[in-house]
């Protein structure tokens, strides 16, 4: 169906406009990639005539974009547009394993999907707000960060501080399964576990040994029995090390621990578990550090009176829309946690997120497009 006030939203043309995006590869950790991609999104926004604070990169990560609706005052609450332009894909992929490409309904590239697409409607729907002189009864302010990837380490204050005047956030992550948007997330959690032995020579003086990596195996045993996939928490312990040599009882080893949780009580309980572990050898020591990095994100009833909204404004556009929850994490923990109204998957519909094969389908790019922009028209 045509809408009356449908917009000019062009497939190809915002497809072009994902592609300049996606070919300025912006790896996380790579502070001038990544600004190579915020100063193309600040000139877009600028000249759309958008008001954009540069927000400047702290502990060597890029900087930070915040667009603001030209209506609206800095204390009036609004709406909050939630995007990362880093990525995961190193500088190269471009030209290596994930060249941009077109095949049908698909269109390839790395962060593509997760979330240049995402970002990039957003801010076209904003731009047309702008171009056609409407005004919205909530001022927009669309924050673009830098390291979401990585945790939001230096993004996650300005997230706060602009949710602290929001009365909406809307998070443009990717869609997932078929364009569901997102409408509760587990917290993430992350550990180092280090465990100090005895070295000794393996063959002549085994037995003045303390080995910490047998220490280790009995701990990562430990850790992962804590997993409970009825209340939905999960322990993974994705990397380990240690040692010094085949020859040498080891006197070091470590793991990294992955901790998932649906809501705080549930993350309370856990730390507390995980961190009260007691070394099974006497003569070894363990040390656990981190932390709690998102807090769970719940599916309340604002969010789910958020969801109808958007669903009756879906079916006006003429695709049914649907939501679920995840074990991923997004910037969507820390404004749910605050208690501010949150929908996340709002961008691009796709697969394949952090892979050479991540793609956005093209046929998705308008619908949630205008999804986007009659949120921002009718939340109030």
């Amino acid at each position: 169906m045509t809408l009356a006030n449908e917009p000019p939203f062009e497939t190809q043309a915002l497809l072009e406009e994902i592609r300049s995006w996606v070919e300025i590869e912006s790896p996380s950790r790579d502070a001038e990639a990544v600004n190579r991609a915020m100063d193309l999104a600040q000139s877009t926004a600028a000249a759309a005539g958008a008001k954009v604070e540069r927000i400047p990169g702290s502990e060597g990560r890029g900087d930070h974009l915040l667009i603001t609706s030209p209506w609206g005052d800095e204390t009036t609450p609004g709406i909050l547009l939630l995007s990362h332009l880093d990525t995961v894909h190193a500088i190269g992929t471009l030209a290596g394993p994930a060249p941009f490409r077109v095949e049908g309904d698909v269109a390839w590239g790395p962060g593509i999907y997760d979330m240049k697409g995402g970002a990039l409607i957003a801010l076209a729907a904003l731009r047309h707000l702008i171009a056609t002189g409407q005004t919205t009864p909530l001022p927009i302010r669309h924050l673009i960060v830098s390291d979401e990837e990585i945790g939001s380490g230096t993004g996650r204050a300005h997230i706060e501080r602009e949710a602290r005047r929001a009365r909406f956030v809307l998070v443009t992550e990717p869609a997932r399964e078929g364009g569901r948007i997102v409408t509760g997330r587990k917290g993430t959690a992350m550990f180092r576990l280090e465990v100090k032995g005895r070295a000794a020579h393996a063959g002549t003086r085994h037995q003045d040994g303390r080995s910490a990596v047998k220490e280790l195996a009995r701990q990562i045993l430990a850790i992962e029995a804590m997993t409970d996939y009825e209340t939905g928490l999960t322990l993974n312990v994705g990397t380990i090390g240690g040692g010094s040599g085949t020859n040498v009882v080891p006197q070091e080893a470590w793991a990294n621990i992955d901790m998932r949780v649906p809501n705080q009580a549930i993350a309370e309980q856990a730390i507390a578990k995980l961190q009260a572990l007691k070394p099974h050898d006497p003569d070894v020591t363990i040390s656990i550090t981190g932390a709690l990095n998102r807090p769970g994100f719940e599916k309340t009833p604002a969010i789910a009176q958020l969801l109808a909204h958007a669903q009756g404004l879906a079916a006006e556009i003429g695709f049914d829309l649907q939501d679920l929850s995840t074990g991923g994490g997004s910037d969507g923990n820390f404004t749910a946690a605050m208690g501010v109204p949150t929908l996340d998957g709002l961008g691009v519909d796709g697969k394949a997120a952090h892979t050479h094969d991540e793609q956005l389908y093209i046929s998705s790019i308008v619908p949630r497009a205008m999804l986007l922009l009659r949120l921002m028209q009718t939340l109030d």
